[in-house]
């Protein structure tokens, strides 16, 4: 029998559960569980899904044969991985809980995801200096990093659980402007703006030839 901490889930006078912490992460991920709801240890205590996502895990399977590196770690943070938009790139698509820890010059998400007929666990490591915009939606946290040799963003979004998480994982991120946009820069509008002026002719004159037509057809249908 395993001997990791299990919890009961208090809901509407009654308890349901017991359920295991990565199960209890995956249900607040699926928003079947908020952050507010309580959870009822086996000692009897008492804390939120929000308390039980800021503790780190007890067996923290997201750090294989790290040296020397834990120096370097300004901040930890628990998450997932809600969504990735851009060009091609290596993020895997991690699911359920991920680590999402600022370093000196990275920030590491590690996690794991499906590979063939099991799981994989794997990390990437994502430049702070690529980090160019980030936004804070409540307890999502949108990143655009630039992507090297490459026109457009590739754009990142993570579930922090709580709105503070969320803002005090961007306040690490010293490189990142603020982004005021309705949907934000992607590689089509990246494209547009860089796009050649020849580009802009041809639309205009397409645009002319095709006003230009429906004229005559007016023209055509009164006459």
């Amino acid at each position: 029998m395993s001997d990791d901490p299990v919890y009961e889930v208090l809901l509407d006078g009654g308890k349901v559960g017991p359920y295991d912490r990565r199960t209890i992460v995956g249900m607040r991920i699926k928003n079947t569980l908020t952050s507010e709801h309580v959870l009822l240890a086996r000692d009897g205590s008492r804390l939120t899904v929000a308390d039980l996502v800021r503790t780190r895990p007890r067996d923290n399977s997201f750090q294989p044969n790290r040296s020397g590196s834990y120096s370097l770690v300004q901040a930890t943070y628990s998450a997932s991985l809600v969504d990735v938009k851009g060009p091609p790139h290596r993020v895997p698509a991690f699911r359920g809980e991920v680590e999402a820890r600022v370093q000196t010059d990275v920030l590491r998400i590690a996690g794991r995801f499906r590979k063939a007929f099991g799981w994989k666990e794997d990390r990437v490591k994502l430049p702070l200096a690529d980090i160019v915009h980030a936004r804070v939606r409540n307890t999502l946290v949108d990143l655009w990093l630039r992507m090297d040799g490459r026109s457009g963003f590739l754009r990142l979004t993570l579930e922090l659980f709580t709105p503070q998480a969320a803002g005090e994982f961007v306040d690490w991120l010293p490189g990142a402007t603020p982004w005021n946009g309705a949907e934000g820069p992607t590689a089509s509008t990246e494209r547009a703006r860089t796009a050649s002026p020849w580009m802009w002719v041809a639309l205009i004159v397409t645009a002319v030839a095709v006003g230009g037509v429906l004229v005559a057809l007016l023209s055509h249908r009164f006459y």
